[in-house]
């Protein structure tokens, strides 16, 4: 069975189509052709995008929950289902789903539960990200100090023991060593700096030994000063490195943002919600860490008075990045979709509109409003 999306602007990896038609054959891209081309017209399923835009589905690498759940509570395939689907209905196609500082019995009920749901195919699953513990307490946010450590031997091989999609991992590189960081990095782990207090030569260090990107830039890391560059000048200064930034007006101020966007090399910003179980529902409270963390105007605050995730949505991320950052809808819509999915290494499959890529595609009108999310799984 054949499916055709046309009459649409199409977002290409070079530029906006106007005069394409996208074919999918199964779960997959299959061509795209000259809007007239008879494959177009004779398709077996036509979707009429009536002038509006085609994207790629959006990939979040930072999703502690949505739908209700939360990730570090319910460590299952069910639970991933859900999230997924929470998140879907604001484009996201693809999330690692997130285990904030834990338990290493938890940390092996998530790996498993991640390596489960992808062996069943359970839509959007594409890895995990493990934040935590190897982390530090004087930028601990809103994570539980209890869980903190240094990774023995077994739990080094636990890491490092997803079989199926990818590991991405958070830790603070004053709390480890550089050998620590290039063994996760040798075994495939993709390393993140954040929660971390680090100076600017030891997060150099940690960069210089593999890791490869940073956490949500500017929160739970050491700043930026003249005399004291810190994480935040070794993020802003390394051209290689991804940095994540969750654009809720809550997280970053906006001039912050633009300042990064202005110091990075294009392609290596990505939007990451740090979405948390309200995304996808009208909660206004849940629990985290022992704690009680209310929802107030989009915003998520434990019984410190510290940010505890977001309640952020890829969609509405996509939105704020265009009218405070000063982007356009093709450059937001990449943030989301694919320089996370090179940033994961994945954007031969996922990411982008190209033939062999999944038809995880999305339509957006002229306002930015997310109108109809295809995801390749369900088709």
């Amino acid at each position: 069975m054949t499916t055709v999306f046309r009459n649409g602007r199409v977002l290409l990896d070079a530029a906006w189509r106007d005069d394409v038609a996208v074919l999918v054959e199964g779960a997959r891209i299959s061509a795209i052709v000259p809007a007239d081309d008879a494959r177009a017209r004779h398709a077996d399923h036509v979707h009429d995008l009536a002038g509006n835009a085609l994207l790629p589905g959006f990939i979040d690498v930072q999703v502690n929950g949505g739908g209700g759940v939360l990730f570090n509570d319910d460590p299952s395939v069910a639970a991933l289902a859900r999230i997924g689907a929470a998140h879907a209905r604001h484009g996201t196609t693809g999330f690692l789903p997130t285990l904030i500082s834990d338990e290493a019995a938890t940390m092996q009920a998530a790996l498993a539960a991640v390596d489960q749901a992808i062996a069943e195919g359970v839509p959007g699953v594409l890895g995990i990200h493990l934040e935590g513990p190897y982390i530090a307490p004087a930028r601990r946010g809103a994570h539980d100090a209890r869980r903190f450590r240094v990774p023995d031997a077994a739990e080094i091989d636990l890491v490092c023991s997803l079989r199926r999609g990818v590991t991405v991992l958070t830790l603070a590189p004053e709390c480890v060593t550089p050998d620590l960081v290039r063994t996760f990095s040798e075994r495939g782990v993709i390393v993140c700096l954040g929660h971390s207090d680090a100076t600017h030569a030891q997060a150099r260090a940690a960069l210089d030994a593999g890791a490869r990107g940073f956490t949500h830039l500017y929160n739970a890391m050491s700043p930026l000063q003249g005399r004291a560059p810190g994480m935040v000048g070794a993020a802003l200064e390394d051209r290689a490195s991804w940095c994540g930034i969750i654009v809720d007006g809550h997280h970053v101020d906006a001039a912050s943002l633009r300042v990064a966007l202005a110091a990075k090399p294009r392609g290596k910003l990505m939007l990451v919600t740090d979405a948390m179980p309200p995304v996808g529902t009208t909660a206004t409270e849940f629990r985290l860490a022992g704690q009680r963390v209310t929802v107030r105007d989009g915003r998520c605050e434990n019984e410190d008075g510290s940010l505890a995730g977001s309640a952020l949505d890829m969609a509405s991320a996509v939105r704020n990045a265009i009218d405070w950052l000063d982007v356009s809808l093709a450059e937001a819509a990449r943030m989301a979709a694919t320089y996370p999915a090179q940033f994961l290494g994945l954007a031969h499959d996922v990411g982008r509109i190209a033939v062999g890529c999944r038809a995880d595609l999305l339509e957006f009108d002229h306002a930015a409003q997310l109108r109809r999310c295809h995801r390749a799984s369900a088709q």
